[in-house]
């Protein structure tokens, strides 16, 4: 590995962001497909399960051993993926209580 001449951390591209969204919208077409009873649809709906947890669970491996192995991730790095998740999780709460807000008070 070459010496890093700054402190962030530039990824190496990667193909399971892209294939984990594709099987992502398989899973919804499948779940569609299911809701509406068509034939085959609970296969596909297993299937296309499946494939998404295996590509999430390969595209984590990945960044943990960037992470871990490689000593990419610097503090500065590790800093913003906390400030991310935690970013992330205040939409989601926020969100709630924006529908449940127009839910209720009607």
């Amino acid at each position: 590995m070459s010496e890093q001449k700054h402190e962030m951390h530039l990824v190496t591209p990667s193909p399971w962001p892209l294939l984990t969204a594709m099987a992502a919208f398989s899973l919804t077409i499948s779940a569609v497909a299911y809701f509406q009873r068509l034939h085959g649809g609970g296969v596909n709906l297993f299937l296309s399960l499946i494939t998404v947890v295996c590509f999430m669970a390969i595209w984590w491996r990945d960044v943990l051993r960037e992470a871990v192995f490689e000593g990419s991730h610097s503090l500065i790095v590790q800093r913003g993926l906390r400030i991310g998740v935690a970013l992330f999780i205040l939409s989601e709460v926020m969100f709630f209580f924006g529908f449940f807000w127009a839910f209720f008070s009607c």
